[in-house]
């Protein structure tokens, strides 16, 4: 008699787990990070004046007199660093599935235009940075374009393989049918690539990160990029190594998110295929 309850109640705690074993990784990362953190200093014997340990940040953040204060400072410029990341990496992304779409179908495309993105890859973005400024200004929009072309050029690769290892019966089985290369596209190889498109956002999220700090060094002169910039000319080593574990913190977390979100996805559009594979 209750054979059939454990079997109905299995797969939901097998579910439950493949969720929050991303989320745990978030535990164990920062933990590792702690501990390398700790080993780094030791091993170097660095100045406390300038290298701050774990017990350090946590007193600057939480106990210390002006805590609270702290607290605000870091994140006021942390919110400014996610919003320009955060559309970097959905613009950075949204190009890469695009492009990745019409490389696919379109081989010609891909002929002539892959070589100049290899061009643009190779320019560092150090470089770049002062021409896009001129370009799009020095708002929201040149931290987008610099953020996602990080994102953008690592989604494409990725994207263009996920797309070209669709099901070949499955795609002649639609022209069968009559169907274009886009419905082709929409029906089967946009399905196949979702491990691909995950894959992709992935390794995303700090490089869209790394890319909104550049801008903000270089460019707007705000968020945490342009804190930390300015942490090393006035020695405030305290905030500069609260950002730099804030943002590390944020990066694992945002990681590990997505990667509960695939497992999700992967459940729902392919049940056959493990996360992260």
């Amino acid at each position: 008699m209750s054979t059939a309850p454990q079997t109905q109640t299995a797969p939901a705690l097998r579910f439950a787990a493949s969720v929050l074993r991303p989320l745990l990784n978030v535990v164990v990362t920062m933990a590792a990070v702690i501990v390398l953190w700790i080993v780094f200093l030791q091993v170097y014997d660095l100045d406390p004046l300038v290298a701050k340990s774990p017990v350090d940040i946590f007193h600057y953040l939480f106990t210390g007199a002006d805590a609270g204060a702290h607290r605000s400072l870091v994140s006021s410029g942390l919110g400014r660093t996610l919003l320009d990341a955060g559309f970097g990496f959905v613009a950075g992304l949204a190009a890469a599935v695009g492009v990745a779409v019409v490389f696919v179908l379109l081989r010609s495309v891909e002929q002539a235009l892959l070589p100049m993105a290899v061009v643009v890859r190779s320019v560092p973005l150090v470089a770049m940075t002062p021409l896009i400024t001129l370009v799009f200004g020095r708002g929201l929009m040149a931290t987008t374009v610099i953020s996602g072309l990080i994102v953008f050029f690592p989604a494409l690769v990725t994207m263009t393989f996920g797309l070209r290892s669709a099901s070949r019966q499955a795609a002649d089985l639609c022209r069968a049918y009559g169907a274009g290369g886009w419905t082709i596209a929409r029906k089967v190889m946009l399905p196949s690539a979702v491990p691909a498109f995950f894959a992709s956002a992935r390794v995303g999220v700090p490089g869209a990160l790394i890319g909104a700090m550049l801008a903000e060094w270089l460019s707007t002169g705000q968020g945490l990029g342009y804190a930390m910039l300015k942490d090393s000319s006035t020695f405030d080593y305290d905030h500069l190594w609260a950002s730099v574990a804030v943002l590390t913190a944020v990066s694992a977390l945002a990681y590990n998110v997505i990667a509960a979100i695939e497992t999700v996805a992967l459940a729902r559009f392919a049940p056959n295929i493990r996360p992260g594979a």
